[in-house]
Parts: C-alpha cells; structure tokens; sequence
C-alpha cells in the first residue's frame, strides 16, 4: 500500500506543532509568577514575609521565615490523538494535518483553562491560598495585617446584563479594596494601581471594554480610562463574575511551577501499534502545576 506524504511522516511536524504552539495567544504568561521545579512538589514559605526597610540604629535585625507553608505537588498532562494508516493514505486535503494543529492549540491554552478553572472556584471550600483561607473571601489575616476580604459584590439592575456605567463603578471598588490590602508584615502589597487587569466572561467582554476605553460614560469624562486591560476567558462559568488581577508585582495572583516543558511524540508505522493495528498515534505531555499566588493582587466581584 503506497502511503501518501502528508506531511505527518516527516521530521518538520514537530517544528510545526511548535510553532502553532508558539504562536497560540495565552494570558497565563502575564497572570502567573514562573517558578521552575525540580521536584515533584515545592513548598513556598516565602510568601509574605519581607520586612520594610528600617532605620540602621544598632545594626541589623533578621526576620524568618513566617510559619505559614504552601505545598505544591506537580501534576502530569497529556493530550493523544489515535490515526488510522489508511487515513493517512488517503489524506488528499490535510484534514489530520488540521487536527495536530489543533492538539498544539490546546495545549498552549491548557494554562489559561487552569487559571479560568482557580478562578471559578476561588470561592469554594478547599481552595485556599497560602495563608490557608479561601481565595476569594473575608478570612485573610496575616501577622499584622488585619482581617481583610477580596470578595466583593456590586448592586446593578440586570446582574447578567450589567452597564457600563455600573461596570465602572465596580471597578472603581474593586481598584479601591485592592490598594488598601496590607501583607504580613502591616504594609501595602500593592504599591501603585498599575498593571490591572480585568478577566471577565465573555459575555461581559464588551461591556468591560466600553467602561475602561470610553472617553465619557454618562456625561461624564471617565476617570478610569485607560486603567486597566480586558481579558475574557472562555472557561468562566458565572456570567455576573469578573475579577481584577494585579500582574506586575514579583508574586503575581498565580504561580505557574514549572517541572516538565510540553514534549510532542509519535509512534508511526516503526511502532507496535504502527504494524500491529496499523493504529498511529500523536501526542503530547508536561508537567506543571498552577496554583495561587498573592490573594491581595486578586479580587472578585459578583454583581447583584
């Protein structure tokens, strides 16, 4: 049986799958602090604890490590495609050629799924941060820093239809409880309303646009212009749930560890499955893990 050249035989599939990969657009970069791994978990104790700078006086005085401790396992991924050897032979058009680019696509935006997916359930029992209160709530309490709430609500009309008008105004709230968080040690996490983000649903894409573009909002030059960007996450599920994330500090709102780099294999017709079910297979694996990072550089707001 004489096997059409398709182009999946060939060495140049990897470099392609890679350079659908590369060229795929992701917001986990921006979203999420880098940590290589070299284990199959890390334990963050770090989170939180650098002392302000103080006056000289009698010399230094160390401070340790706080007692809170974040523990990070790694996880494994992998996406398989399963090509019948007669597909391939009669693949004219390119069609499974489609489908490797398809594999590259996902796995390039299986982070920014991860981070939808924290986002979702920030606010549910068993998903906590490092100072092991749940993400998005009114439990955080730190050292010196006081009881503190990263959950917040808005009045609007229709909550699945907010304005833009009333969009702003969350905005405005959310921008204002952000600033006001304070770490362990009594001082503010965030310094300077700069590198903002809004992630928000879909259906709340443009409505979120409008608020921060817009020059004027209801006959009035709107201050907030400019203060922020808009993500939308296809994977959020609650149509009244946005959240603002702070993406400049060193700690960003989630970790991204990073164990393993994406890899893409084949078993072509040299494999048992290529000459024994004439069955070939394509395939990708990493590991990583994400995980949350500084809770006062998120906020959620649920509109009501």
């Amino acid at each position: 049986m004489a096997v059409i050249n398709t182009g999946l035989l060939t060495k140049g599939l990897r470099s392609e799958f890679f350079d659908r990969f590369a060229a795929t657009p992701v917001h986990f970069g921006e979203l999420a602090t880098r940590i290589p791994s070299t284990s199959d978990s890390e334990t963050y104790k770090w989170l939180g604890t650098v002392p302000k700078m103080r006056e000289w006086g009698t010399g230094r005085v160390a401070k340790g490590l706080r007692t809170e401790s974040y523990s990070v396992e790694n996880l494994k991924y992998e996406s398989t495609i399963e090509v019948d050897r007669d597909e391939i032979a009669d693949d004219q058009t390119g069609q499974i050629r489609v489908r490797i680019g398809e594999l590259a696509q996902r796995a390039a935006t299986h982070k920014d799924y991860l981070i939808s997916q924290l986002l979702n359930n920030g606010g549910s029992a068993g998903f906590t941060g490092y100072d092991a209160a749940i993400y998005f709530g009114n439990a955080h309490q730190s050292g010196a820093s006081g009881a503190q709430d990263n959950d917040l609500t808005s009045d609007v009309s229709d909550p699945n239809n907010a304005t833009v008008a009333e969009f702003k105004m969350a905005l405005k709230q959310a921008i204002a409880s952000l600033m006001s968080f304070k770490d362990d040690q009594g001082e503010p996490a965030a310094i300077g309303a700069t590198g903002l983000v809004c992630v928000v649903p879909p259906t709340m894409f443009f409505t979120a646009l409008e608020s921060i573009n817009a020059t004027v909002i209801g006959d009035t030059t709107n201050v907030l212009q400019g203060a922020a960007r808009v993500v939308s996450m296809p994977w959020l599920t609650g149509a009244a749930t946005w959240f603002l994330l702070k993406t400049d500090g060193v700690v960003r709102p989630f970790i991204f560890q990073d164990r393993e780099p994406v890899e893409f294999t084949s078993l072509t017709e040299s494999s048992e499955e290529g000459f024994t079910r004439e069955k070939f297979l394509y395939g990708v694996r990493a590991r990583y893990r994400l995980a949350y990072g500084y809770w006062q550089f998120a906020v959620r707001t649920v509109f009501v």
